[in-house]
């Protein structure tokens, strides 16, 4: 019962343990997004948080724009505000129905989950789609 205390203690203070780091400190799969794909953007800030179990990290630009990655530097979460997410960084099926079903709107922001993906419109409209990319919501 102790133990489990003291943990529950930590854990709020692990959990929001942000210290900013370089973006050479960055694992190598995230260094490469940030490199390839927001060449020339101007990193505001790079952070990384630790949290109970292993660590995640975020880069915001000084446009807005972020990027949130896992442990190993795999994606997580990117919000370009207004501008278009990297096509190459969209999977293909969810491309292709936003260019099939709303043409003319772009992805401005793309969330990786345990049960699929989460994406928002330019047009506002945000979609949810599971592990197969298949719509299984649609809101306004």
């Amino acid at each position: 019962m102790a133990l489990l205390g003291v943990l529950a203690y930590q854990t709020p203070a692990i959990a929001g343990n942000d210290k900013p780091i370089t973006v050479r400190e960055l694992p190598a799969r995230a260094k490469q997004v940030v490199n390839t794909h927001f060449r020339g953007k101007n990193v505001a800030v790079v952070t990384v948080e630790r949290q109970f179990v292993g660590k995640s990290y975020d880069v915001v630009f000084a446009s807005g724009e972020k990027l949130e990655f896992d442990r190993n530097g795999n994606w997580t979460e990117i919000d370009c505000k207004k501008s278009r997410v990297p096509a190459a960084l969209v999977p293909s099926a969810i491309k292709n129905y936003v260019r099939k079903n709303y043409s003319g709107a772009t992805i401005v922001q793309i969330e990786k989950a345990r049960s699929g993906y989460e994406v928002q419109l330019s047009t506002g409209l945000e979609l949810t789609f599971n592990k197969n990319f298949k719509v299984i919501d649609i809101d306004t």
